[in-house]
């Protein structure tokens, strides 16, 4: 009687992604990615700050609002040190636990790549966003050289990038946000150096940072975009014309003093000949 054979369960797409960000590239761009969330949130001011996913990066450590929340999903893996320090709320990106317009700003590092339905997401991230507050988004860049060496892993060798992603372009992400009434107002890309494996061989490649910021900004490898939620409200100023015209104003002939009322221009004339 043959032996049933033991399951061999299939690793998760976010283990292979918790794996990546543990190699010198996903540490290269953690490291990144943590000096441009430091420099767009230190100046953005409110009372409730929330990042979606990532808890490797501590996307909030510069920010000054009084409430940092994290929404740490069911495949994020807990950061103790975050714990400390922030409030921790489980959920998904597609269903967010708050109110309408309650929060001042959301960090999307990453998120919708992974995300299912990626409209979703960015549509709930409008739902609970109050009017003037700010979205920040991280992801990689298909056009990039990376995105060219994951796109031909699809042939032929292994995969740079975790495969279960689904790279956005970043005019595609704009659209995304004008449709939903978002504004634009910075953005930049980052990560020039090639896609190598190795720590040695990453670290030989930091002259390409300042070169390729330079000479081809737009084929970094990783993108960052911040956009402002826009509420168009219109005020009515003065009284509502109803269609009805003004009435003119009416001349009385003025009497003289017997209080009879004056000749016409003729019987002046003919009396005078």
């Amino acid at each position: 009687m043959d032996q049933a054979k033991p399951e061999q369960t299939q690793p998760s797409s976010w283990t292979s992604w918790d794996e990546w960000l543990n190699s010198p590239p996903g540490q290269y761009v953690l490291k990144w990615q943590q000096a441009q969330f430091d420099h767009i949130v230190s100046d953005i001011f409110g009372y409730h700050a929330l990042q979606i996913g990532l808890p490797q990066l501590q996307g909030l450590k510069e920010n000054r609002m009084p409430l940092q929340m994290i929404l740490r999903a069911p495949h994020d893996r807990p950061n103790e040190q975050q714990a400390q320090t922030w409030q921790t709320i489980s959920g998904l990106p597609e269903k967010l636990p708050f109110a309408d317009q309650s929060i001042d700003l959301v960090l999307l590092p990453h998120v919708l790549e992974f995300a299912e339905d990626p409209h979703s997401v960015l549509r709930e991230v409008n739902r609970i966003l109050m009017p003037e507050g700010r979205v920040v988004i991280s992801g990689f860049n298909p056009a990039s050289l990376w995105g060219l060496r994951q796109y031909c892993s699809h042939l032929v060798g292994q995969p740079y990038l975790p495969r279960e992603g689904q790279f956005i372009d970043l005019l595609r992400i704009k659209d995304w946000l004008k449709l939903l009434d978002f504004s634009v107002d910075r953005g930049r890309f980052g990560c020039y150096r090639l896609p190598l494996r190795s720590e040695s061989g990453m670290a030989k490649m930091g002259f390409l940072e300042k070169a390729g910021d330079r000479w081809w900004p737009v084929l970094g490898s990783v993108f960052m975009v911040s956009a402002i939620k826009r509420v168009s409200t219109l005020t009515m100023v003065g009284l509502i014309d109803n269609g009805k015209p003004a009435k003119s104003a009416q001349l009385n002939p003025v009497t003289n003093l017997q209080g009879q009322a004056p000749s016409s221009g003729v019987n002046n004339l003919e009396s005078t000949q």
